[in-house]
């Protein structure tokens, strides 16, 4: 059974469907799930984030609007680069790559190999060097990535 949080992401995906913008109203939104309004922030913050191909904008006033934009990932992996830390954990980079492979930038096998070159199994390391390493490996991915249409 899905927990709240699943059943309003679903139902935000379902809106937004092919559209690129998605404008929405928090107060609303908590009042239609019967929430409060930190559900829907959470929500947003935790399931509508870059590395997932989204971006939100707050508007304050008017029961708290917020604008829900689809980034275009072929366009933002400069972005992405930027946005990278060298903490990287592995569930950062599978979102990301899952957003790669269904915009059709890289394909399924692709995103496999680099999940399984970027595991915390194929990391380990005594020296907790594992993030650090993993963010090297992937940034220079995603650079190669952005570079190959070039």
């Amino acid at each position: 059974m899905n927990n709240l949080s699943d059943i309003i992401e679903e139902f935000i995906l379902s809106t937004i469907g092919d559209d690129d913008t998605l404008n929405l109203s928090r107060n609303e939104l908590a009042n239609f799930f019967n929430v409060s309004p930190s559900q829907i922030n959470y929500v947003l913050s935790t399931r509508f984030t870059l590395d997932r191909g989204y971006q939100t904008e707050s508007k304050r006033g008017g029961g708290g609007y917020i604008v829900l934009k689809k980034i275009n990932l072929d366009d933002n992996l400069s972005s992405i680069i930027k946005s990278l830390k060298p903490d990287l954990d592995f569930l950062t980079c599978c979102y990301i790559l899952d957003n790669l492979q269904k915009n059709e930038i890289i394909s399924k096998n692709e995103e496999d190999i680099i999940k399984s070159a970027l595991s915390p199994k194929a990391l380990s390391s005594p020296f907790k060097t594992e993030n650090v390493t993993r963010y090297n490996i992937f940034k220079n991915i995603l650079i190669n990535l952005k570079n190959r249409g070039n």
